[in-house]
C-alpha cells in the first residue's frame, strides 16, 4: 500500500479542486470537500455495492444543481467524500494517486452538476 500522511494527502485534493476551469470552478456553491479514511460497509449496502468486492474512492452527497427548485434552501453545504485509504491501496506511485485524486474529485463534482454515473470517468 502506498504510504502518505493524512496531511499530504489532503494537500493533493486541494491541488485537484485548484485545477478545475475557472468556469466551472465559478459555479460550485455551499459544497465542502472532506478527506476521510474509508467508506462506512453501510454505504456499499446502501449504494448496492459489495464491500467486499467493489472500491468506493469518492461519494457525493447532496441535491444536484440541475434538481434544485426554487424552493431549495441550501443551508447545509453539500459534501464531497474522498476516501484516503481505498485510494492509497489501489495506486502503485505517487503520480498515479494524484491522478486517481484528480478523476474522482472530477467524478464527484460531477454529481454535483448532475450528470449521472454513466457520463462520468
Amino acid at each position: 500500500m502506498l504510504r502518505m500522511s493524512v496531511e499530504q494527502f489532503e494537500e493533493v485534493v486541494a491541488e485537484a479542486l485548484g485545477e478545475i476551469p475557472a468556469d466551472l470552478a465559478e459555479r460550485i456553491e455551499n459544497v465542502t470537500v472532506m478527506v476521510e479514511d474509508e467508506p462506512q460497509r453501510e454505504l456499499f449496502v446502501d449504494l448496492g455495492m459489495d464491500p467486499d468486492e467493489d472500491q468506493l474512492f469518492g461519494l457525493y452527497e447532496g441535491v444536484a444543481l440541475p434538481e434544485r427548485g426554487t424552493n431549495y434552501a441550501g443551508t447545509l453545504p453539500d459534501r464531497i467524500l474522498i476516501y484516503r485509504l481505498p485510494l492509497l491501496e489501489a495506486c502503485e506511485t505517487r503520480r498515479e494517486l494524484r491522478h486517481e485524486i484528480r478523476l474522482t474529485v472530477i467524478h464527484e463534482l460531477g454529481h454535483y452538476f448532475g450528470l449521472q454515473e454513466e457520463e462520468l470517468p
